[in-house]
């Protein structure tokens, strides 16, 4: 904590401990006034102030989305059509890769929706084609509109691009897109799935608690632990034999989002009601459906850990999770790609289908 921010904190509490000896003492009724300061306390040790990143907050705010435009007619799938598409999130363009399944008449209330969430790809390397490709043609020719979103900053998107863990930007470009696809005309509002790898698993697991439009949730190699996970065991060699060293560019660009959040409101040890608020790990009570995790035990970038704690919470609150670990097998599970697509697929059909 920064010598500025360790003396107004004790100052406000100064004032908070004076207010409670006062009313102690004089057997009055507290003020109004004074009941605004002693509720603006967090006697975690520093001020209240709502982050932008907390579940609760992220659940007071809306997420309209927009129309889908096409923006591009690309060569078909097997039996999909394939579009460049975009939709609006918090007034910037975003772009996405848009299937839909072929045939006049889709089902009864529209097409069921995945919406993809694509896991860590340097923005200035990213294009909206590429990537993933036999991920999204496992949904797509199973009778899925895939929509995947390139977030802000990424590709021809704008904005600049903000990460996933320290800003709540890229979730809000998700939460947009499951908007702009409830109003898709030939998606079913009902029915809208989401599928999200390594990065992409935590903007999965923050959007299903902080939205109920999500029926199912598919998460591979998810960065979903706690934030004290993440900063104490994402790379601890104790976890993996060769942990995973990122860029230094991604390492600039993760620690300020850390260090300015630690600076504000303290560290886990000193306010660990703060980082439980940000923390979507702590509201799986609240989760909007079935999730299946899937993780390789070798994985060199995110730790089976994280889908082990996940899976432990979940259990632990009676929620529908499925669980599968592939022994030897890496971060995009490599040696198992078609066996654990077809696990996908089943879930899906399950929970989205039928």
């Amino acid at each position: 904590m920064n010598k500025h921010l360790f003396f107004v904190s004790i100052f406000v509490l100064c004032i908070a401990i004076g207010i409670v000896i006062y009313y102690s003492f004089s057997n009055k009724p507290v003020s109004n006034q004074d009941s605004s300061i002693l509720n603006q306390i967090n006697f975690g040790g520093l001020i209240n102030e709502p982050s932008p990143l907390s579940i609760e907050y992220m659940r007071k705010q809306e997420y309209p989305g927009s129309d889908v435009v096409i923006e591009q007619t690309l060569p078909s799938g097997s039996n999909y059509n394939r579009y460049i598409a975009s939709y609006k999130s918090d007034g910037l363009k975003i772009n996405a890769l848009l299937t839909v399944p072929q045939g006049e008449n889709p089902p009864a209330g529209g097409w069921p929706v995945i919406i993809f969430n694509h896991g860590y790809i340097q923005p200035e390397e990213y294009r909206t084609t590429e990537k993933y490709i036999a991920y999204t043609d496992a949904f797509s020719r199973n009778g899925y509109i895939v929509f995947k979103s390139d977030y802000r900053g990424h590709g021809n998107s704008g904005g600049k691009p903000e990460g996933a863990y320290y800003s709540p930007a890229y979730t809000i470009d998700i939460l947009n897109a499951v908007s702009s696809m409830k109003k898709y005309k030939d998606a079913d509002p009902e029915r809208i799935g989401m599928w999200g790898h390594s990065m992409g698993g935590m903007i999965t697991l923050r959007s299903m608690v902080v939205t109920n439009d999500i029926k199912a949730g598919e998460i591979w190699a998810g960065v979903v632990a706690s934030y004290e996970d993440l900063t104490n065991n994402w790379h601890h060699p104790d976890l993996n034999p060769r942990p995973f060293i990122p860029s230094q560019r991604e390492q600039a660009a993760r620690r300020p989002g850390r260090k300015e959040l630690i600076d504000k409101y303290g560290s886990f040890e000193e306010n660990p009601r703060f980082w439980q608020s940000i923390s979507p790990i702590s509201f799986v009570k609240d989760v909007s459906g079935p999730v299946q995790l899937q993780h390789g035990t070798t994985d060199e970038q995110v730790p089976i850990l994280f889908s082990q704690k996940l899976d432990e919470a979940l259990r632990g609150v009676n929620k529908t999770v499925e669980f599968y670990s592939y022994k030897g097998d890496d971060h995009n599970l490599s040696n198992n790609l078609n066996l654990a697509l077809q696990h996908s697929v089943d879930f899906f059909d399950k929970y989205l289908k039928n």
